[in-house]
C-alpha cells in the first residue's frame, strides 16, 4: 500500500512537471519566430487580412503557455505551502516574487535586448509571474472561498472595465491596460499587466488542495475535467455569440482560414476572459488524464518542466545570440520551416544542460537558493 501510494503521489506531481515542460517546449517556438521569421518583420501574424493559417497556428499554440505557466505556479505554491506554515509559504512567495521582478528588469530585459543602456524595460510574463506571487503572499491568508470569489471575479469581470480610461496613470496601465508609459528617460512596456494573470495564479492556488496527497486520483481527475470542458463549451459559446469577454469581436469572413482565424484569436494583451477560456480549459483537460504517461518522450519533456527559469534564461540567450549570427545570411529573416528547424535544435541543444541542472538540484535539495532558479 505504501508504495502504491508513492506511486500516485509521483504520478501526481509528475503531470504537472510534465505540462510545464511542455509549454516551456512549446514557448521557444514563439520566441524563436520573434527573432527568426521574415514575415514576423513586416506583418501581424494574428491579423487574418495578412497572415496564413500556418503561420497563425504557430503563433495560436504558444498561447497556452502563459495560461498553464501561471495556474501551474500557483499549484506549486500551494503544494510548498503543505510543507511550510502560513506565514513561512507567505514570506518565500513575496520574496520569489520580489526576485523575479528583479530578474525581469536586468538579466531578463538584457536577453531580449542585449543593450546596455537600459533605458527600456519590457513588463512581460516573468514580471507578471513575480508581481502575482507578491500578491498571493497576502491571498494565501484568505479563506478558500473568498480566494475562489476573488479569483473567478477577476478573471470574468476585468473586461468590463476594458473601456475605462485613465489618461497618463502609471497604475492604471501596469494593473490592467497594458501598454507604454514613460518615467523621465525610461520607457516601460507593460505587455503582462496585472489583472487578470494574479487570478490564474490565485486560482491554481485555489485547485492546488485537489493535489494533496490524500485526495483521490479519480475525483482530481472528475473535477479538472469538467471544469476543462466547462471552459472549453463557455469559450464557443460566447465567443460564437460575440457576447462579451473580449475588446473585439471575431469577423466572418468569405475565406474559411480567414474566419477560423479571427475565431480563434481573442486578446492577449491583456489577456480576456475568451483567451483564458480558451487556454486554461484545455490545460485542465491535460492535467486531469496525463497522470499514468509514462516514457521517454513524458520524461523528456517533464525535464524541462523541472528547471523552468534555468531553461527560460538559457533558451532566450541562446536564440538571440543565434538570431545575431543568423542575420549575416539573412538581413530580413526566415521562411517558417527554418524557424521550426532552428527551434528543434535549441531544444534537443539544451535538454542536455537542463538534465544536468536537474539531478544536481535532485543531489542538492538542503541548498535554499536553488529554489530561486
Amino acid at each position: 500500500m505504501e508504495v502504491l501510494t508513492e506511486n500516485l503521489s509521483k504520478n501526481r506531481i509528475g503531470s504537472l512537471d510534465l505540462l510545464k515542460g511542455i509549454v516551456m517546449v512549446v514557448m521557444a517556438l514563439d520566441h524563436t519566430r520573434d527573432f527568426f521569421h521574415a514575415y514576423s518583420f513586416h506583418y501581424g501574424v494574428e491579423d487574418p487580412l495578412t497572415t496564413s493559417l500556418p503561420i497563425f497556428l504557430t503563433r495560436w499554440i504558444t498561447h497556452y503557455c502563459a495560461p498553464a505557466f501561471s495556474f501551474l505556479a500557483g499549484i506549486s505554491a500551494f503544494l510548498i505551502g503543505l510543507k511550510k506554515s502560513k506565514k513561512e509559504v507567505s514570506e518565500f512567495l513575496l520574496k520569489r516574487g520580489l526576485w523575479l521582478i528583479f530578474l525581469e528588469l536586468t538579466i531578463i530585459n538584457f536577453g531580449w535586448s542585449f543593450s546596455t543602456e537600459f533605458n527600456t524595460f519590457y513588463l512581460i510574463v516573468i514580471w507578471s509571474l513575480g508581481v502575482s506571487m507578491v500578491v498571493l503572499s497576502g491571498l494565501v491568508y484568505l479563506p478558500k472561498p473568498i480566494l475562489l470569489g476573488f479569483s473567478l471575479l477577476l478573471i470574468f469581470g476585468h473586461n468590463f472595465f476594458d473601456k475605462v480610461q485613465f489618461e497618463g496613470s502609471l497604475l492604471w496601465t501596469a494593473m490592467h491596460r497594458g501598454g507604454q508609459f514613460k518615467f523621465e528617460n525610461i520607457t516601460f512596456y507593460v505587455g503582462y499587466p496585472v489583472i487578470p494573470w494574479v487570478a490564474v495564479m490565485s486560482l491554481g492556488y485555489y485547485f492546488g488542495s485537489i493535489y494533496k496527497k490524500e485526495f483521490k486520483p479519480e475525483n482530481r481527475r472528475l473535477i479538472l475535467n469538467i471544469v476543462g470542458v466547462t471552459s472549453i463549451v463557455l469559450f464557443f459559446l460566447i465567443r460564437g455569440l460575440n457576447l462579451f469577454g473580449n475588446p473585439r469581436p471575431w469577423v466572418q469572413f468569405e475565406n474559411t482560414s480567414q474566419s477560423l482565424i479571427s475565431f480563434l484569436n481573442p486578446e492577449k494583451y491583456p489577456p480576456s476572459l475568451l483567451y483564458l477560456l480558451m487556454t486554461l480549459g484545455p490545460a485542465m483537460v491535460f492535467m486531469a488524464n496525463s497522470e499514468n504517461l509514462k516514457g521517454r518522450i513524458v520524461d523528456f519533456f517533464s525535464t524541462f518542466g523541472r528547471v523552468p527559469f534555468f531553461y527560460y534564461v538559457l533558451h532566450l540567450y541562446l536564440i538571440h545570440t543565434l538570431s545575431l549570427l543568423a542575420n549575416q545570411l539573412a538581413m530580413h529573416g526566415f521562411r517558417l520551416w527554418v524557424v521550426y528547424v532552428v527551434w528543434t535544435g535549441i531544444i534537443l541543444a539544451l535538454y542536455p544542460l537542463c538534465r544536468k541542472f536537474d539531478q544536481y538540484k535532485t543531489r542538492n535539495k538542503e541548498k535554499w537558493w536553488l529554489s530561486y532558479l
